[in-house]
């Protein structure tokens, strides 16, 4: 994330546009792979910023690779999302208006690892079930691309 740093030496922890990529990945099974985030401590998708001369589906390509050790053949666009509900916090006070390309990885090679110091654990996950610790802005997203329903999770009903 050479680029972002690089202009968080610039302007500090003030809000910027971030845009990036976010990728699912779904076993035989039709579970969601989730990574265990080291910043936040709860479960996340597999995502993360554009680097300069990057395309979207590159970047989901490379983070798929940083922090999962897993390629995919292809990647289906899902959605693009941005606007005011994209904001995020970082625990450590920086903040951003995420600009994001949802792609859904297709025939996925390898099997997951961390493979980065931006994870601790991957796990797949039935959307059909309440997910402990999910990441509230990864909620958000997969609500968002319907994923997940407007009733998750299911214990508040």
């Amino acid at each position: 994330m050479g680029y972002i740093m690089d202009l968080r030496e610039k302007v500090g922890s003030q809000p910027l546009l971030m845009p990036g990529a976010c990728v699912l990945v779904f076993n035989e099974a039709g579970h969601l792979l989730l990574q265990k985030r080291s910043d936040s401590q709860d479960w996340g998708t597999i995502g993360g910023a554009l680097e300069l001369g990057e395309s979207l589906e590159e970047a989901a390509g490379r983070e798929l690779y940083e922090e999962a050790g897993l390629r995919a053949e292809e990647f289906r666009f899902v959605d693009l999302l941005s606007g005011k509900d994209m904001y995020y916090k970082y625990p450590h006070g920086d903040e951003i208006y995420n600009v994001m390309a949802v792609y859904e990885a297709m025939n996925v090679e390898g099997t997951p690892r961390v493979n980065d110091d931006e994870g601790l654990e991957l796990r797949y996950f039935s959307l059909y079930e309440p997910i402990s610790e999910l990441n509230p802005f990864t909620e958000h997203v997969l609500k968002k691309t319907g994923y997940l329903s407007k009733w998750y999770p299911f214990d508040r009903l």
